[in-house]
């Protein structure tokens, strides 16, 4: 496989040729004056549709690492760093996320793309469900993970306070008080991985670039204005919600709320995870994500503390399908 921070960058084409199994490929785009790009990476053999990844707020799309290795094994992937994301040009906090939404469709469609399945995590999870709304024959599956309808007070509170260490310039006080907000510290010690995870994503924060930290501060004054997202027309896709057991920043109840505003949801709790589950749980989520995406039922998977059908389209809700 290439390295992924050194792919060919490459304009948009109607007609081209995908990239050989494993070759990363990165397009340039433009949405509405602003510049932005997408990665593809094909799979060897493909046996469900491709899966568009959409990272939370310190995800580039080159740093999914293992769990894209994970789903290369049966599926392409395409990641994106739209408007405000990575490489892509900064976006005031005054646009919102259908405007984000309507700009990865875009992207999709240079790329040639037909229909795709989307895994969204955190800041992500926003612009999944409102491309699901805006977009749906564009989209298959939805899978959102630590996800939640609209920001509670004290999250507001605790958010306003980061940005204060931000605007400061003092990045080692706002990296720790951004990871007191997104990783349970009293349980870190109950997590696999947590100590690690914590060390390199504060290491990652402390060291932002002038740049990056000036796409956070937008990213979240975004989020604090426009923090509800409009449940009045849900997705038709069906939607699977994941939350960590001990995240206490898009709680588990939090999660299950944005599964119960979809017309067709489940709702699964990871064990021994918080926020950052993506990272501390890499394989177990990767296998409940896969599973889904595929239809395959999802009970009795040993890392779930539970998994519930919440909105199922046609019948009535149904007592969880994995509980303890």
């Amino acid at each position: 496989m290439t390295d992924p921070e050194t792919p060919v960058k490459t304009p948009p084409l109607t007609a081209r040729t995908a990239p050989p199994p494993g070759e990363a490929l990165v397009l340039a785009h433009r949405w509405k004056g602003f510049y932005c790009e997408s990665r593809e990476v094909r799979a060897l053999a493909p046996r469900f549709p491709p899966v568009l990844l959409i990272g939370g707020a310190f995800q580039r799309k080159e740093s999914w690492g293992r769990c894209e290795e994970v789903f290369l094994g049966s599926m392409d992937v395409f990641t994106v760093d739209p408007p405000g994301w990575g490489a892509a040009d900064p976006l005031p906090e005054t646009y919102g996320v259908d405007f984000l939404a309507d700009a990865i469709s875009h992207m999709l469609d240079e790329c040639g793309a037909g229909q795709v399945n989307v895994l969204a995590g955190s800041y992500g999870s926003a612009i999944a469900y409102e491309m699901a709304r805006r977009h749906p024959d564009r989209i298959g599956r939805v899978v959102l993970v630590g996800t939640m309808t609209a920001i509670p007070d004290h999250a507001q509170t605790a958010m306003l306070r980061t940005l204060e260490h931000l605007t400061a310039g003092d990045m080692e006080t706002y990296a720790h008080t951004t990871l007191d907000l997104l990783m349970t510290p009293e349980r870190l010690a109950d997590i696999p991985n947590g100590a690690r995870v914590r060390r390199l994503l504060l290491r990652r924060i402390t060291n932002l670039s002038e740049a990056e930290a000036h796409q956070m501060r937008t990213n979240t004054l975004r989020l604090l204005t426009h923090q509800a997202l409009d449940t009045s027309r849900p997705p038709r896709a069906p939607v699977l919600t994941v939350a960590g057991e001990y995240d206490s920043f898009t709680t588990p109840e939090l999660c299950r709320r944005m599964a119960a505003a979809c017309a067709d949801s489940w709702h699964a709790e990871i064990r021994d995870a918080d926020h950052m589950l993506i990272l501390e749980r890499t394989a177990e989520v990767a296998d409940l994500i896969t599973r889904f995406l595929a239809g395959e039922p999802l009970h009795g998977l040993p890392y779930c503390r539970s998994v519930e059908q919440v909105s199922p389209s046609i019948a009535p809700a149904r007592e969880p399908v994995c509980a303890t």
